[in-house]
C-alpha cells in the first residue's frame, strides 16, 4: 500500500501548536524537522560521539503526516487547513505550505530481519531466533538474540570487540579458579552482553538500561536462550547519576563490568563504575569511534583507581579495557 505524505513548511515556533492541532483531528505519527540547535541536555541524551552537522537555524520547520489514500484524505485535508488559518491569527506560521507525495508503505517492524543472519565472534555464535545452528557451528557457544525494533543485533563492530574482551577475561579468571563471576552491564539493550557472559559461566548479571523497552528485550532473550531471570537482574536507570540504582548495583562485587556504549558517556561512566567493581575487577569499554579513543584511554588512565590494560580496534571503532587497582 502506498500512504500520502503532507509536509507543511512552517516555522519552528509554530511547530507545538501544529502538532498538537494534528493530534486533535486524530492524526498520528506526525514527523518534525528543524535546523535548531541542539541543546546540551539533548546531546547528552543522544549518546553519541559525532553530532549531526545541521545548517544555520533559519527558523524554519517541517512538520509531516500521513493519510491512506481512499480514507477521505481531502476532507481531512480540508479539516487540516481551516486549523491552519485559526492558527494563523495568533502564531507565525511561516509559509504555511503543504507538500503532497506518495511513500511506500514498508514493513518498518520486521524489514530488519532481512539483514540478520548468524555470525560468528571468536568461538561463539550468535544467531537470530528464526534461524537453525549452521552445521559448520555446532559446536560452539550458542547465544540465540531477536533484538525486534528497539535494540542491534550484536553484529556490530563494537559488541563484537566487547565479546572477544569478555571471552577472553572470563577464562582469564576461570583459569585462575575465580568462582561465582558476577558481571555489571551498563547499557544492556538486547541483553546480548549480559547472555554472552551467562554463556561464558558468570553466576550472576545486573544490568542497566535507559531505555524501559530493554526490560522486556532482555526477558525475551533470556527466555530463547533458557536462561534463569533470577540470575539476571535488569534495572532501568542511570547508574552514573541515579543513587537509587547505584545502589541497587552495590559496591566492589563485580568481577566484569561491560559498557558498550558511546566515549561521552563512558568519560563520565569511569568516575562512577570503579566503585561497584572488585579490586583486580575488569573494565571492558567499547563503542568509541578512533577520534575519541585516545581521550578515553587517557581518562581511565587518570583515575587512580584504574590501569589500563589494552586497547582493542576493529573498524573505525576502539575499545579500551582497564583494571580496578584501588
Amino acid at each position: 500500500m502506498r500512504w500520502k505524505k503532507y509536509t507543511l513548511y512552517t516555522t519552528e515556533e509554530a511547530v507545538d501548536l501544529v502538532s498538537a492541532t494534528l493530534a486533535e483531528l486524530g492524526i498520528e505519527g506526525i514527523e518534525i524537522e528543524d535546523n535548531a540547535p541542539l541543546s546540551e541536555r539533548d546531546t547528552k541524551g543522544m549518546f553519541i560521539d559525532i553530532l549531526p552537522e545541521l545548517p544555520p537555524d533559519d527558523g524554519t520547520a517541517r512538520v509531516s503526516f500521513y493519510l491512506e489514500p481512499g480514507s477521505g484524505e481531502e476532507a481531512m485535508l480540508c479539516r487540516v487547513r481551516e486549523e491552519l488559518e485559526e492558527l494563523s491569527q495568533f502564531t507565525d506560521l511561516g509559509e504555511a505550505r503543504i507538500e503532497e507525495s506518495l511513500t511506500e508503505d514498508k514493513d518498518w517492524i520486521n524489514n530488519w530481519k532481512t539483514f540478520f543472519h548468524p555470525f560468528v565472534v571468536d568461538d561463539i555464535l550468535i544467531k537470530p531466533t528464526w534461524e537453525q545452528v549452521p552445521a559448520e557451528s555446532a559446536g560452539l557457544t550458542c547465544i540465540q538474540i531477536d533484538p525486534g525494533t528497539a535494540f542491534g543485533t550484536g553484529a556490530h563492530e563494537t559488541t563484537q570487540l566487547c565479546i572477544r574482551a569478555l571471552n577472553r577475561y572470563m577464562k582469564l579468571m576461570q583459569a585462575a579458579g575465580v568462582k561465582n563471576i558476577r558481571v555489571l552491564d551498563v547499557g544492556t539493550g538486547s541483553g546480548i552482553l549480559g547472555i554472552a557472559a551467562k554463556k561464558l559461566g558468570a553466576a550472576e548479571i545486573f544490568a542497566t538500561d535507559l531505555d524501559d523497552n530493554a526490560l522486556e528485550a532482555v526477558a525475551e532473550n533470556l527466555a530463547s536462550n533458557d536462561l534463569n531471570p533470577e540470575d539476571f537482574t535488569v534495572v532501568c536507570g542511570n547508574l552514573i547519576d541515579d543513587p537509587a540504582v547505584q545502589a541497587a548495583a552495590g559496591e566492589a562485587c563485580y568481577d566484569i563490568a561491560l559498557a558498550n556504549i558511546l566515549a561521552p558517556v563512558i568519560l563520565m561512566l569511569e568516575k562512577e563504575v570503579w566503585r561497584h567493581l572488585k579490586i583486580g575487577g575488569i573494565f571492558i569499554t567499547s563503542g568509541i569511534i578512533d577520534e575519541k579513543e585516545e581521550e578515553v584511554r587517557a581518562a581511565i588512565a587518570a583515575n587512580p583507581h584504574f590501569e589500563v590494560l589494552e586497547v582493542n580496534r576493529q573498524g573505525e571503532w576502539s575499545s579500551v579495557v582497564a583494571r580496578r587497582k584501588a
